[in-house]
């Protein structure tokens, strides 16, 4: 679903917004994300860098990666369960040019991340940037009857794997090394059905907010990206109908967003643009919420 710049993004009609079975496929998507950057012009601001990108196997994360190597970095990334989609990442990390490195682990595990940190420092040689990006949502009509199991795997997935990630990393980052979190809009104006989520999410913007505090006397920089509504994986599998027939629609762009079109700001953050931000939450919502 390649969008050349001049050329109008789908909306919501456009796509097939119809639900399909989590933990979905990158690649079994009729509507596929658009996270290729065959337009991005890369300009060789992370040459030499090691990253390592947590839910890097489709959706924001393989935008994240695609962009990160075009622009010189070496790329390991973390999935969970969906090893062709990772696979399909490594290609493209690879069609750049660069190193990639495919790690399946759970990020609710300490001892995981611990040893997803190693491994990437030990076979890229080198550990540069961190991004917390994998998450967990489900969307429920009633607030009361949420699964206990699935308010735990919500937190433990999305804010604690984010603080686990964050301690791993801290023994092999030096000044200039950054790591960049996944907040969202969802964690400013919250989402009547996901408040699990959404209570998540502003979590991950007080800890972008702390551990910069923490950091910065190493002169390590920790920021966060806030998507709105964007088109990835998680959306078909996790919402509810009524919220996927509307998707993007209550932004004033009135669509979707694409993976890509988030990528630049990640790529901000960890290179020596954003040399002077820390702490900051950039949000890139297409204007949500919309007024009235």
């Amino acid at each position: 679903m390649n969008t050349e710049q001049n050329e109008p993004r789908p909306t919501n009609s456009e796509l097939n917004t119809g639900s399909m079975p989590y933990p979905t496929s990158q690649e079994d998507m009729k509507s596929k994300p658009d996270s290729d950057l065959s337009n991005y012009k890369a300009a060789g601001k992370l040459t030499g860098k090691v990253a390592l990108i947590t839910g890097g196997d489709s959706g924001i994360g393989r935008a994240v990666a695609i962009a990160f190597a075009k622009e010189g970095a070496d790329i390991a990334v973390i999935y969970h369960e969906n090893a062709s989609d990772a696979d399909v990442t490594g290609q493209a990390v690879q069609a750049a040019g660069r190193k990639f490195l495919s790690i399946q682990a759970d990020v609710r595990s300490a001892d995981a991340c611990r040893n997803a940190v190693r491994q990437t420092y030990e076979e890229l040689g080198g550990f540069n940037i961190l991004v917390n990006n994998a998450a967990y949502q489900m969307g429920y009509e009633n607030f009361e009857t949420i699964p206990e199991e699935n308010i735990h795997r919500t937190f433990d997935t999305n804010i604690k794997g984010y603080i686990f990630m964050a301690q791993a990393a801290i023994p092999f980052l030096k000044e200039g090394d950054s790591i960049i979190n996944t907040g969202s809009i969802a964690g400013i104006v919250g989402n009547p059905h996901q408040v699990d989520y959404a209570s998540t999410k502003g979590a991950i913007h007080t800890f972008t907010k702390s551990l910069a505090a923490y950091l910065g006397e190493k002169k390590i920089r920790v920021n966060a990206v806030l998507p709105g509504p964007i088109w990835t994986p998680l959306i078909p599998g996790t919402m509810l109908e009524e919220d996927l027939k509307k998707f993007g629609s209550q932004t004033m762009l009135g669509r979707p967003g694409q993976p890509e079109e988030l990528a630049p700001s990640y790529v901000y953050f960890a290179s020596q643009d954003g040399s002077y931000s820390t702490g900051s939450l950039l949000e890139v919502t297409g204007g949500m919420p919309k007024e009235g």
